[in-house]
């Protein structure tokens, strides 16, 4: 059986055809009696900006006990692992990120529209014993962002260490739109991770051959940091800010009593209307904001089907994840919801429209249109290793170069895997993934998306970036960026 705590990388194993595949007997049965005993889960902690426009966050180390209390080295932003969730309004903000560790780090605020010199990419190191105040200027639509470590050549490890934290745009309008809005109550934040334990509990970070390229996944589900936990909510509807922390693992997350999931919001924020959904694909490094109905009474699990890159066999990408979706052999939990009708209910029903995405960048002038090839060497990063266009990302490298205030299209491609392909300084629309029309959880204003196959996006470029620090593009799969997929332009 997948668990939460067990061999979410196994499955059952793959023969000749989908009847080898896997049977849906082998799908773990979800049993919510016994999430009553489990631990509440926690949210983390909330850094309010609205009334200050300032915040601090410090990269420090610390020992966090993950499993039957044995402690095991971890980072965090003022914290031993992972960070706060920062709440931000329209207008200045001036963080103060401090670096409390014995190596360079960045904070990297990823869905942020910042300048390339507030960017915190990995051209804005910040030492050991040094600080980072940047003096920066938020105009964009309410959303749910990500910040984390972006050093070359270390991101993966450190993000993997805990180094990570979440960002919540807001505009006070939300109780207008009939959406849930009490943080920790009925608005959970949802930072999803899998990780690897040793046999001594100590956190796991291995860089084998295959490790390398398939990225870095685990066999235990974090939320927030925690095992085993349940989450409490009221009895009405429900918003789950959800964030693929992972650094490499993709999520196909589903209800197990198959009540549709409400999609009202992707990486740069709201969507015109919920669009009800029975799977929600999600790649590291996106975010989604989802509603779930709970006036029932009725508690419900977050489950996931198989990560479609971890094939065996030969069998990866589209055609695994339609054969997990069938099947549901790889199915594994992800988080148990339980109501609480002790809670208060602020929202009963679900909104019928939000307002968001009122620009098509279709209706604008291309100026431009660029092709990205994904590339992957036999063996992933030991033989010929990981590039974009056939090169691997150099620091002193400025791979293209964007006119401010033009609108591009980019083709982005790959042949042998799914990659998450996030670019920084922008929010883009996607226009077709494989000669069809997007996904639902492609919607709206994205800055991550998943490439499987070949996927259009429109941009335009509203945020300058020089020669000394450009914006980065890349594969978010942790170990390809660090690896070398990864590219850089500069907007002026």
């Amino acid at each position: 059986m997948t668990t939460r705590r067990g061999l979410l990388a196994g499955g059952v194993a793959l023969a000749a055809g989908a009847a080898a595949y896997g049977v849906l007997g082998a799908r773990p049965s979800v049993n919510l009696a016994r999430a009553t005993g489990f631990p509440r889960l926690q949210m983390p902690p909330l850094l309010d900006t609205s009334e200050s426009g300032r915040f601090d966050v410090t990269a420090q180390s610390g020992t966090t006990s993950f499993i039957g209390g044995r402690a095991t080295p971890t980072i965090g932003f003022n914290q031993p692992y992972l960070g706060p969730v920062v709440r931000v309004q329209k207008g200045p903000l001036q963080p103060k990120v401090a670096n409390a560790l014995s190596w360079p780090v960045s904070s990297h605020w990823h869905g942020l529209l910042v300048p390339g010199e507030h960017d915190g990419g990995p051209h804005l190191p910040i030492g050991p014993g040094s600080n980072w105040t940047p003096d920066m200027q938020i105009d964009q639509p309410p959303c749910t962002a990500f910040f984390h470590t972006h050093i070359h050549g270390r991101t993966a490890q450190d993000v993997y260490a805990g180094l990570a934290g979440v960002i919540h745009i807001v505009d006070g309008h939300d109780a207008e739109r009939g959406l849930p809005e009490t943080y920790g109550t009925d608005d959970l934040t949802l930072v999803i991770q899998d990780r690897r334990f040793a046999g001594d509990g100590r956190l796991a970070y291995a860089n084998s051959m295959m490790d390398i390229m398939h990225g870095m996944t685990g066999d235990t589900i974090l939320v927030n940091g925690q095992i085993g936990t349940a989450a409490h909510v009221p009895k009405g509807i429900v918003r789950l800010r959800i964030v693929n922390a992972s650094n490499a693992r993709i999520y196909s997350l589903r209800l197990s009593d198959s009540r549709p999931i409400h999609l009202i919001a992707t990486d740069g924020g709201y969507l015109a209307r919920p669009i009800a959904l029975e799977t929600l694909r999600m790649g590291p490094g996106e975010r989604a904001e989802i509603l779930v109905d709970f006036t029932s009474g009725h508690g419900v699990s977050l489950v996931s089907d198989g990560d479609p890159n971890q094939g065996i066999g030969g069998m990866m990408g589209r055609a695994r994840g339609m054969l997990d979706g069938l099947t549901g052999a790889r199915r594994f939990e992800v988080l148990p919801i339980l109501v609480d009708e002790r809670l208060p209910v602020a929202v009963a029903k679900i909104p019928d429209t939000i307002g968001g995405v009122a620009i098509s960048l279709a209706d604008f002038e291309i100026a431009k249109t660029r092709r990205f090839s994904l590339d992957m060497g036999m063996g992933g990063g030991m033989m010929g290793g990981f590039a974009i266009n056939g090169d691997p990302f150099e620091m002193a490298v400025v791979n293209q170069r964007v006119r401010l205030g033009d609108t591009e299209k980019w083709v982005v491609s790959t042949t042998m895997l799914a990659h998450p392909f996030h670019i920084h300084g922008v929010s883009f629309q996607v226009v077709r993934e494989n000669a069809r029309d997007p996904l639902p959880e492609s919607s709206g204003w994205k800055d991550t998306v998943v490439i499987d196959g070949e996927t259009e996006l429109l941009m335009r470029f509203t945020q300058p970036a020089g020669d000394r620090t450009p914006f980065m593009y890349h594969c978010h799969i942790l170990e390809h960026e660090d690896g070398g997929m990864m590219g850089q332009f500069t907007v002026t």
